[in-house]
């Protein structure tokens, strides 16, 4: 094979084999038996089987345990410009096909590897993009990406101001990245001024703050459902927990809540959500306070203070590991054990977890546990996962993170 490739070549046990062939595109630094010395680290590598036959290609890494993210499984293809081309455009395709027009304004582009470029978000918010890259062979072509992106985009008429680098996380040094945050400098663009920009998302209107919003700003993946828990609030008393910029309290008053009561640890998010409300005119049906969450449902129980008839909790994932499941049980427990306690007989919960290491059953387990703490009875209404601009591959567990669930509580 070696005579008519011009990568490297890397031998994989038939453990890592076995895997990808299963479809899972990560090589694990354990699984590799042979590598070749002109595997250089960003660069393309050919992978085989303890046998020699070939089974995929993708990035290099010796920084990281994830030695290989694999790209494609095609002997035939060349990793040039006109293949990262064909993937942003059918990764664009897709999103033009699975959002509605509607909803293409604001919407992750690229999801990594659900979208075959490892490492890679890139989220649209408006005239913005943000991209944060984790993956060094990605990083090191991010020129020929972001321009090709940018491109695609404007070549079907939309106005693209600038694109942003959130990549001031601690998971690059793993990659032998640096840490960062700036405007990434688009051939025949000015710098934009403010990182600032406005969608519109189900109707309402946000600010986002591409600098300092978490992530890369907004979290997009709860999109539909914070329609679907909006369905259920008309009429009712609402408390929104750890409500960010408080969108599923918007969402719930904008449907007909009698009142929503937005709570999060953060002063800024907290004054973010109430900008948010100003500007929807919404200000009027909706009340602000900082407060811990594990504090405030106890002191309201104590209180008896059992005013709302729909409680909201989008906490932030209480785990990034499979060493602290446990405890992150224990706090989802806690939390969703109190709220079932405060609401009424026929009230309603909307609860989830954005943790991929807290799979479903594991979730599911910590409901049923909660409810029978509780001593109530859940009716599930619905199971939601996230919106499918973050789609999920079947054989990458990973991609499959998001939990949703709507209750009635009888």
């Amino acid at each position: 094979m070696k005579s008519t490739r011009d990568y490297a070549v890397i031998q994989v046990s038939p453990k890592g084999e076995r895997q990808i062939r299963a479809g899972h595109p990560w090589v694990y630094y354990n699984d590799i038996l042979q590598t070749e010395s002109g595997a250089q680290n960003g660069e393309i590598v050919d992978v085989v089987s303890e046998k020699g036959r070939y089974l995929g290609s993708g990035f290099y890494n010796d920084h990281s345990k994830i030695r290989v993210r694999l790209l494609s499984h095609n002997a035939n293809d060349r990793f040039d410009e006109a293949f990262f081309e064909r993937r942003l455009r059918y990764a664009w395709d897709y999103r033009k096909t699975v959002m509605g027009k509607e909803d293409l304004d604001a919407c992750r582009l690229i999801f990594g590897e659900s979208d075959q470029l490892p490492g890679l978000t890139v989220d649209r918010f408006h005239d913005l993009l943000v991209a944060q890259t984790l993956c060094l062979g990605i990083e090191k072509r991010k020129d020929v990406i972001f321009h090709t992106l940018v491109r695609l985009l404007e070549e079907e008429g939309a106005t693209i101001r600038g694109l942003f680098e959130r990549n001031d996380v601690a998971i690059r040094k793993l990659e032998g990245l640096e840490e960062g945050k700036g405007f990434y400098p688009l051939l025949g663009k000015e710098k934009p001024g403010l990182p600032l920009t406005h969608i519109v998302e189900n109707g309402i209107q946000y600010e986002v703050d591409v600098e300092n919003g978490q992530k890369t700003g907004f979290f997009l993946d709860q999109k539909y459902n914070r329609r679907a828990a909006a369905h259920l609030a008309k009429g009712r008393n609402v408390l929104d927990c750890f409500t960010h910029t408080g969108s599923f309290g918007l969402n719930a008053a904008k449907q007909g809540a009698a009142h929503v009561h937005a709570v999060d640890v953060s002063e800024e998010a907290v004054k973010m959500a109430a900008h948010n409300a100003r500007i929807n005119g919404l200000d009027d049906s909706m009340s602000f306070e900082q407060a811990n969450v594990f504090d405030l449902l106890p002191k309201l129980a104590e209180e008896k203070k059992h005013v709302y008839d729909y409680i909201i909790l989008d906490p932030p994932a209480f785990t990034k590991s499979r060493h602290t499941v446990e405890n992150a049980m224990r706090g989802y427990k806690e939390i969703n054990m109190r709220a079932m306690r405060l609401l009424p007989r026929g009230g309603y919960l909307a609860t989830c977890s954005c943790s991929h290491f807290m799979t479903e059953s594991l979730f599911c387990k910590m409901l049923q546990q909660a409810a029978d703490d509780a001593q109530v009875t859940l009716r599930q209404i619905e199971a939601r996962q996230q919106a499918p601009d973050h789609p999920i591959l079947w054989n990458v567990p990973e991609t499959n993170y998001l939990k949703f669930y709507l209750f009635q509580v009888v």
